[in-house]
């Protein structure tokens, strides 16, 4: 799985209808709609608002008027395609006055999210865990070594030291040799290192 490291535009002329595609990250369904009334706001005059979004196995798409099959399906079969998760692809479209059929339309929709990809960086994840740990504070530098390279999402300075972090599999190995107490564990993705030490 793979999900693209910026937010990006792109727009293309196809038969004087302009289609102009918008690939944005997001985590969760909330944010699907609140994009979509933003980008309405922002081009108000638009045919057609077409959209897909892939969040973890939580996939849809809609065709906003367009025939049924011709926008939505197409842009969802290329993220599919391209192994995103934690996308929405948004593509506007401006009707140009030349009806393109609902071949050239699939064409359309699919070569718009195809270019906008091509400008995208995209970011490799594999299986991590979502790790509470709570450790003493005489450990603390060796715990802080190992999580060098990840994400430490809350610190919590109590009676013991309390982390939530994100770890690939080998960091969680080598925090198991140290004496610490895994309170709450969780498996989730997490962004691909390329570098192990």
């Amino acid at each position: 799985m793979f999900v693209i490291r910026d937010d990006c535009n792109n727009e293309i002329i196809i038969k004087n209808s302009r289609f102009i595609t918008f690939l944005i990250k997001i985590n969760n369904l909330e944010q699907i709609q609140s994009n979509l009334e933003k980008l309405k706001k922002d081009y108000p005059k638009a045919t057609h608002y077409c959209y897909a979004y892939i969040i973890n196995s939580n996939k849809k798409s809609s065709d906003d008027g367009e025939p049924s099959g011709t926008a939505g399906i197409p842009i969802l079969n290329v993220l599919e395609k391209e192994k995103l998760t934690n996308i929405l692809c948004i593509v506007i479209r401006y009707f140009g006055g030349i009806k393109l059929g609902a071949s050239g339309l699939v064409r359309a929709y699919t070569k718009s999210v195809k270019e906008a990809l091509n400008k995208v960086k995209k970011i490799k994840l594999t299986t991590g865990y979502e790790l509470e740990i709570e450790f003493d504070y005489k450990i603390q530098k060796e715990v802080d070594y190992l999580l060098k390279n990840s994400l430490i999402l809350k610190k919590q300075y109590l009676e013991k030291i309390n982390y939530t972090t994100l770890v690939d599999e080998v960091t969680k190995d080598k925090l198991t040799t140290l004496d610490i107490k895994i309170c709450h564990e969780e498996i989730t993705l997490i962004e691909e290192k390329k570098d192990q030490d």
